[in-house]
């Protein structure tokens, strides 16, 4: 990649901002489960959930080139999109979920969450868990645990331990549930007696960032339990686990076997456009809204609702979810067949196209130098993952949705080369 290019990007942009593999990547275009350099060179993309019908699905393409050659403004005019994908997406929640607010982003969403329950329950206490991820609003930073915000953490912030496969709260995998509940009921006592009061535990469904750890159905039941006794609401960001996604359930929190009060949606949404969106319930909006002046001048104009319905419509007509359950579980069956001959591979787990490998070194320590040389090694393979977890040790496989059979098993090969390189010559 030309240097020249590297330094601009860094003089406009910052020197810090984030690029992935020790050789960045220079795109140049996508199609399906496939990235494309400047070079011409192909890659199998296993990572960008943004994409989540394929690179450029021509429906969604279509869709956004008519509505912008047609008509695109806020939504302080009527626009029939708008409510007819509302009306298609929350058909695919229960418990109630048939109101929404669409933003751009999954920061904006979850902002927007937090002031919701603020409002419904009279409360700013906030409860998340110790290696996550939300956003970039102000609000919602205060969350984030790997670069914590200027001045620290506020009062009304408490953050409780994750779940983890290797090295479980509690002690054993057993014992999890018990701990992450203990967890949740000191927090809403720490807040309560501070004056904030619980407001809301926000989490992933799926411990996404957390390194998606393997959780059985109830698994947060008592936790839940214990906001909704303290007067908070429950917010469910399905930004990574979203519409059909984990293959088994629509919607993360489905398999978890809770009900949120709050669900947060962002990246997938409308394959690359940027749409979001906040799902409540229409009583919680109408409080909102009483609470606060709120108005989004981009948030479900009539070119991104028009995105947004298309993409919806693609995983609905081309059975997205089901090819995730199947491909997914082929996936997971060869990466228990690699861990055989690995003995770097620690631990295996997923759930439909969203799966990976735990790498520990002899002695049991996370393998994070390992993990990061295997992600180099498979991109200059030309196939692209990344990884993810507290300690980075852990390869997260996250493609696009329509990513095949034959696209696993061409991941698959390449891994298991890879893992091999890297062992060798580190």
């Amino acid at each position: 990649m030309n240097d020249d290019l590297i330094a601009r990007r860094k003089r406009l942009l910052g020197p810090h901002v984030t690029t992935f593999y020790e050789t960045p990547l220079h795109l140049a275009r996508g199609e399906g489960a496939w990235l494309w350099d400047t070079d011409g060179r192909r890659y199998l993309d296993c990572y960008n959930n943004v994409a989540h019908v394929g690179h450029c699905h021509p429906r969604v393409v279509e869709a956004i080139a008519r509505q912008a050659a047609t008509l695109n403004t806020h939504t302080r005019y009527v626009h029939d999109t708008i409510l007819e994908y509302g009306e298609r997406l929350t058909g695919h929640f229960g418990h109630g979920l048939s109101s929404m607010v669409m933003v751009c982003s999954g920061s904006e969403a979850n902002d927007v969450a937090l002031r919701i329950a603020q409002a419904a329950s009279g409360n700013t206490g906030i409860i998340g868990t110790d290696n996550t991820y939300h956003g970039n609003t102000a609000a919602v930073s205060q969350l984030n645990a790997r670069k914590p915000p200027v001045g620290g953490y506020r009062d009304h912030v408490r953050q409780i331990p994750a779940p983890d496969n290797l090295h479980p709260i509690g002690g054993s995998r057993a014992a999890q549930e018990e701990a992450f509940y203990a967890a949740t009921e000191t927090a809403i006592s720490e807040l309560q007696a501070s004056g904030h009061g619980a407001g809301a535990l926000i989490l992933c469904p799926y411990f996404a960032n957390e390194g998606f750890p393997t959780l059985e159905a109830g698994f947060l039941d008592r936790a839940v339990a214990a906001v909704h006794r303290a007067g908070g609401l429950v917010i469910a960001d399905e930004v990574q686990p979203g519409f059909g996604r984990i293959g088994s359930h629509f919607w993360g929190h489905e398999r978890l076997g809770f009900a949120p009060d709050i669900v947060t949606l962002g990246k997938p949404m409308a394959n690359g456009h940027p749409v979001a969106a906040t799902v409540t319930r229409p009583e919680l909006l109408e409080t909102f809204q009483n609470a606060f002046r709120y108005f989004n001048t981009f948030g479900g104009n009539p070119v991104s609702a028009a995105a947004a319905l298309a993409t919806l419509k693609v995983i609905e007509d081309e059975g997205l979810q089901e090819n995730a359950r199947v491909t997914g579980r082929h996936a997971l069956a060869g990466l228990r067949d690699l861990a055989a001959r690995h003995m770097a591979i620690a631990d295996v787990r997923g759930a439909g196209l969203f799966f990976g490998v735990e790498l520990t070194e002899q002695d049991g320590t996370p393998a994070t130098a390992l993990a990061a040389r295997v992600v180099n090694e498979m991109r200059e393979r030309g196939v692209l993952i990344h990884t993810v977890g507290k300690f980075d040790n852990t390869l997260k496989f996250r493609p696009p949705c329509v990513f095949s059979r034959e696209n696993a098993d061409l991941a698959l090969e390449t891994l298991d080369a890879a893992l091999s390189s890297a062992v060798a010559t580190r």
